[in-house]
């Protein structure tokens, strides 16, 4: 493994940054590797309760590095676009699906660029915060080819089609107020890496079995009938209720001092 991405965990954050400042962070066969490789480990760490996704420099990531188009089939070939074994995804899609696959909140702090693959990856975390002059854009039309980590399963969440069409289809480059106003990011803060790292911190002192409930909820739920949804919210309610870490959010409430929760079991 190469170090395109550092992990660092802390209090129950993990902070993982794309780790190319030179190349502003572009995507490379390698970078892809090391993204979706940081995302399952962590998927795995029972400790973790929030992540922070940002990148390092000055840019989150400019998108595709041009040289895989150089590589031609050395890197993009079927057995690269068909499904990883254990993910629904590809090798491509993971980088931005995976942070889906991680049961805790994934929040991405965007700052300068966030072009193509950059913002689609992005899109994989559950919460965005963007600087108000950050630029971003789906961008893959500029080069012939059209968005695919994983587009369609994020974006739809949070904007109409005919926007998400608009965009990807001219290519426009849009700033952090904009995107805000289209639903393309949660928040705008002057520091979007101290704002997702505040959040990610409140985040984790809240349960740990219901933090996961809650992304699984909403994730799973979203396009249920109405009656596989409300018996999802009973089913996962039950297995928190009565729980070690629900007793001691109550207790800790109750009596005016700080909970401490235990990690989930496996």
């Amino acid at each position: 493994m190469t170090d395109r991405v550092k992990v660092s965990i802390e209090d129950h954050v993990a902070v993982v940054t794309l780790n190319r400042p030179e190349k502003h962070n572009a995507l490379d066969a390698e970078m892809f590797a090391a993204l979706a490789d940081s995302g399952q480990r962590l998927a795995g760490d029972r400790s973790v309760r929030a992540v922070v996704l940002e990148g390092s420099g000055v840019n989150f990531c400019t998108g595709l590095d041009t040289s895989i188009f150089a590589a031609g089939d050395a890197v993009i070939n079927a057995a690269a676009l068909a499904p990883m074994e254990g993910s629904l995804a590809n090798r491509f899609q993971r980088a931005a699906y995976v942070w889906r696959e991680v049961p805790v909140p994934v929040i991405c702090a965007i700052s300068g660029i966030a072009y193509g693959g950059g913002l689609q990856i992005a899109l994989g975390a559950d919460l965005r915060y963007a600087r108000a002059d950050s630029r971003l854009s789906i961008m893959e039309i500029k080069w012939g080819i059209m968005p695919d980590m994983a587009i369609t399963a994020t974006l739809c969440r949070c904007m109409p089609a005919d926007r998400i069409k608009e965009l990807a289809l001219t290519g426009r480059v849009i700033d952090g107020t904009e995107a805000f106003q289209l639903g393309l990011v949660t928040a705008v803060h002057e520091d979007p890496s101290a704002a997702a790292r505040d959040t990610a911190a409140e985040i984790a002192g809240k349960s740990p079995d219901a933090i996961r409930a809650i992304k699984r909820l909403f994730d799973t739920a979203w396009h249920l009938p109405d009656a596989d949804a409300l018996r999802l919210e009973a089913q996962l309610q039950m297995t928190l209720l009565g729980g070690h870490n629900q007793v001691e959010a109550v207790m800790s409430n109750i009596e005016g001092r700080a909970p401490d929760f235990a990690d989930p079991e496996g």
